[in-house]
């Protein structure tokens, strides 16, 4: 039976597929060669999406849904052939603190390798007014289609940036003014830490944290009290919650 079973395809990373993924994308302005629309898709939601193709003058073609199979899973009859994702600079994120007046607040992923939780953070990112994310160049999730994907949206609008060097973008935010708080179950319990000015959240993969590298650059920790009987949180639901705190006491 495992022999009849059809992989699952590898979806380029040039490729944006799933309707939702691609109306935020054509929303948000990015760059986008062509769409490719399976033969026969006429539903209300396709309409849409092919109405704000034609505005901006975006090329459709039509294709078999055969060979949309082939470039990706779940792909909803549409796909998007995109150049390489606009990464930012970390000036571009904090540019984006200083238009909208406010103290800068920056989420950096120490070894999240996971798409999906890239992506999911991204979402509680955009969300919840966080201005941008930091993720290193190695040994780290990239903004691949599954991750673009799980952000539903999200990362067409929240700046992501990419650096060779995760301690010494750290040490540049914190030349800038920004406090740097690692998420550690050891840390002050989050509810009690002061996050209303210039910040850092960093976020490490689940069951190893942030590293120790990382940890000790960092000006402060901070844990969210557990009560079950498991120890720990996936990465992407931990940033949530932090991230949900850190806009709690913003707003008041």
């Amino acid at each position: 039976m495992e022999k009849n079973r059809r992989p699952i395809p590898e979806t380029p990373e040039n490729l944006l597929v799933g309707r939702n993924p691609i109306r935020e994308a054509l929303r948000s302005g990015r760059a986008i060669d062509k769409l490719l629309v399976a033969k026969g898709e006429n539903s209300g939601s396709m309409r849409e999406l092919l109405a704000m193709a034609r505005e901006r003058k975006i090329p459709v073609q039509e294709v078999d849904r055969r060979r949309l199979d082939e470039l990706a899973a779940a792909h909803q009859g549409i796909a998007a052939v995109t150049p390489p994702f606009p990464y930012a600079t970390l000036d571009d994120i904090l540019a984006v603190a200083a238009e909208k007046n406010e103290p800068p607040f920056v989420v950096l992923l120490d070894s999240i390798t996971d798409p999906h939780n890239l992506g999911a953070i991204l979402r509680s990112c955009e969300c919840l007014g966080a201005h941008g994310v930091v993720i290193p160049e190695r040994r780290a999730a990239t903004l691949t289609p599954a991750a673009v994907k799980a952000s539903a949206g999200a990362a067409e609008w929240v700046k992501l940036a990419k650096v060779k060097n995760l301690v010494r973008a750290m040490e540049e935010l914190k030349e800038k003014g920004l406090w740097l708080y690692a998420a550690d179950m050891d840390g002050t319990p989050v509810e009690r830490a002061d996050l209303k000015g210039p910040l850092g959240l960093v976020i490490g993969a689940e069951g190893e944290g942030v590293s120790h590298l990382v940890r000790e650059r960092c000006d402060g920790a901070v844990s969210i009290p557990l009560k079950g009987r498991i120890s720990s949180l996936n990465a992407s639901v931990a940033a949530g919650i932090l991230l949900y705190e850190a806009a709690k006491q913003r707003c008041s």
